[in-house]
């Protein structure tokens, strides 16, 4: 029988029915095809020879791209068959100690083809949804001073209230599983940013990353603070082990963020992105922090909110007095990606914000029936 995503050949294809659209069941299809085609040994020979076939998967992006980037783009399936598709070929990237021929195509010309085709559709969508133009006619310095004022310490949302004051242990427990799939491999994006020259600005950068990492001893590592977390609320403490659980939201940030660091061309907007990122943190973990209190977690699973909320301050004061101000200085015609990658990840941070919390109340609800 012939799948109805092979009736989306192309992305230009605009479907002209919702009830033309690819369902959940395609879409988790056509990535278990898309899963067997990475872990095919010589991939790239095989469709060379025609030995394999990625119609399946072609066409079933050519359609998520369709729904997601043109018209609303409000099609919940076609943003995260697309983010997980981008997340397993980024993931590539690094290495999770596991069977090595995992990595037999970490250099595919068709799994870059298809990283390419989906960056370029989903990029162009997610700039069109700010006014780029205008941060080329601001006062740089002094609206970003203005935002980093402004964000460090906001008023709570009414969702970080509910997180702060409601959410029960189901909700609390999805909370922690969708931050696992970030928070077990923390800064990891961070790391592919310090090869090259040396200066003060790289200095503060690899002294941030170097923290993260619990200066080379793994019970410091901030990841290690957060798997004490899972442990104690009986949680798998593998990494990606809730992948399923995370929304599309969250992925396009991971995958935001390796699509900056692995462009040098990006790296003014991947530190704006980084900037708004460590100052406000302390602000958001406070309130999972009171909520692991209230639920009755211990000081220790609570060391991974702890320690952020004390070290990311500082960390956010280091990434815009050492870091971004000195590098408006210096690409002071190009200042303007700087406060770009800034207003793009708060962007980002509220999309995943919005949808988390959505989850946890689900999580809550699901539980009180």
């Amino acid at each position: 029988m012939q799948s109805k995503i092979a009736t989306f050949p192309s992305v230009e294809a605009t479907p002209k029915s919702t009830a033309l659209l690819p369902t959940a069941a395609d879409y988790s299809q056509a990535e278990q095809h898309f899963i067997q085609l990475l872990e095919t040994e010589d991939l790239d020979d095989k469709l060379a020879e025609q030995r394999v076939s990625t119609n399946e998967v072609d066409g079933a992006i050519a359609a998520a791209m369709a729904a997601a980037y043109t018209g609303e783009g409000g099609d919940v399936q076609a943003h995260r068959f697309l983010q997980r598709v981008l997340y397993r070929i980024n993931r590539l990237k690094l290495f999770w100690y596991d069977d090595l021929r995992h990595y037999t195509n970490e250099r595919s010309l068709y799994l870059r083809a298809v990283r390419d085709r989906i960056e370029t559709a989903w990029q162009r969508w997610e700039t069109e949804q700010l006014d780029t133009a205008s941060y080329q006619e601001m006062n740089l310095k002094q609206v970003l001073s203005d935002w980093v004022a402004a964000d460090v310490d906001p008023l709570p949302s009414a969702d970080q209230l509910f997180i702060h004051e409601q959410v029960g242990e189901a909700g609390y427990r999805r909370l922690v599983a969708i931050a696992s799939l970030d928070g077990l491999v923390e800064a990891s994006q961070l790391s592919r940013t310090l090869g090259g020259v040396s200066n003060e600005i790289h200095a503060v950068l690899t002294r941030l990353l170097v923290e993260e990492y619990g200066a080379g001893r793994l019970g410091r590592k901030h990841s290690s603070y957060f798997t004490v977390m899972l442990e104690e609320l009986g949680m798998k403490t593998e990494p990606e082990a809730y992948f399923d659980l995370v929304p599309w939201e969250v992925l396009a940030i991971i995958n935001h963020s390796f699509l900056l660091t692995e462009r040098k061309r990006y790296f003014l907007r991947y530190v704006g992105g980084l900037l708004y990122g460590e100052l406000t943190v302390p602000a958001a973990f406070r309130h999972y922090q009171a909520a692991g209190e209230r639920l009755g977690l211990s000081k220790a699973a609570m060391s991974y909110w702890d320690l952020h909320i004390k070290v990311d301050e500082l960390h956010g004061r280091w990434m815009m007095d050492d870091v971004a101000l000195p590098l408006m200085e210096q690409y002071s015609n190009d200042a303007w990606e700087l406060v770009f990658g800034y207003d793009q990840q708060r962007l980002l941070s509220d999309r995943a914000g919005i949808a988390v919390v959505q989850a946890v109340r689900n999580a809550d609800q699901v539980h009180d029936q």
